[in-house]
């Protein structure tokens, strides 16, 4: 993908971590450790990780391979429960909550972007967006509804399933069903990982639009500089720790911190 530099760097950064909204952090994570296995054999993915995501704000989480990120994000989107430390999901501690409110929380109040689109085949492309709707038992708003459908491109192609949509659009129609129930946070994982370059770009494009127009709060774990570089924020960790951020981003700046890292 080409290089793309953003034209500001938006205030209110740090480790809070965003442009909107003064200092409320949507997203909160304190002393998280996590360890898979034991004895010789564990691996400590996450060593007293404390992060935290401010409401409007979009964040790329980046690092070497084996650095925690996809621990980080499970965790901070309740997908998974850390061995110690706290995770604060607007204003509700994870660590409270039963397995079974932690499944509605995610459902009403996180949305999901993967690298694979995860679309019902058999599905229109409107009842994919509102299934989260439909599994919580709630009534859409169709004002945002229509605002969602609007800004990412789908108003003529409602009635198409996914296997009439190029891989740009399927994309979109998973970010449009993340957006639909207006959840306080958006959890991106290598969301353009499967895309050409020119339809990456469009897609970024789209999460930072989104982000700057609605105040949506986005957390993206990528490995890609370029990727990285449309968010206002860059996290970077290293063996489970946070390592240090950038803001005002660019591939060049980013690549430069990674190589410093030890990536790739």
């Amino acid at each position: 993908m080409a290089s793309r530099a953003n034209e500001a760097t938006p205030p209110g950064h740090g480790t809070g971590g965003g442009p909107a909204d003064g200092n409320h952090q949507v997203v909160r994570l304190d002393g998280v450790r996590k360890t898979y296995g034991r004895g010789a054999g564990a691996v400590h993915a996450l060593r007293d990780l404390s992060l935290g995501f401010l409401r409007g704000s979009f964040t790329a989480v980046m690092g070497p391979s084996g650095a925690g990120k996809s621990t980080f994000l499970h965790c901070a989107a309740g997908l998974d429960r850390p061995d110690a430390g706290t995770v604060v999901l607007g204003g509700t501690d994870l660590s409270d909550l039963t397995e079974v409110e932690l499944t509605m929380l995610r459902r009403e109040r996180v949305g999901f972007v993967f690298q694979a689109y995860n679309l019902m085949a058999a599905l229109t492309v409107a009842d994919n967006i509102t299934l989260p709707l439909m599994l919580a038992d709630r009534q859409p708003d169709r004002a945002w509804l229509d605002r969602v459908v609007s800004q990412v491109g789908l108003g003529d192609r409602l009635a198409h399933r996914p296997s009439e949509l190029s891989g740009g659009q399927q994309q979109r129609v998973a970010i449009a069903r993340a957006l639909a129930a207006r959840p306080e946070v958006v959890f991106a994982d290598e969301p353009t990982g499967a895309l050409d370059g020119r339809t990456a770009r469009q897609v970024l494009q789209l999460l930072r639009d989104i982000v700057d127009s609605t105040g949506q709060t986005v957390v993206m774990v990528t490995h890609d500089p370029v990727a990285a570089s449309y968010a206002h924020r860059v996290v970077f960790l290293a063996d489970g720790r946070y390592a240090e951020e950038l803001t005002g981003p660019t591939p060049d700046r980013i690549a430069e911190r990674m190589t410093r890292l030890g990536e790739w």
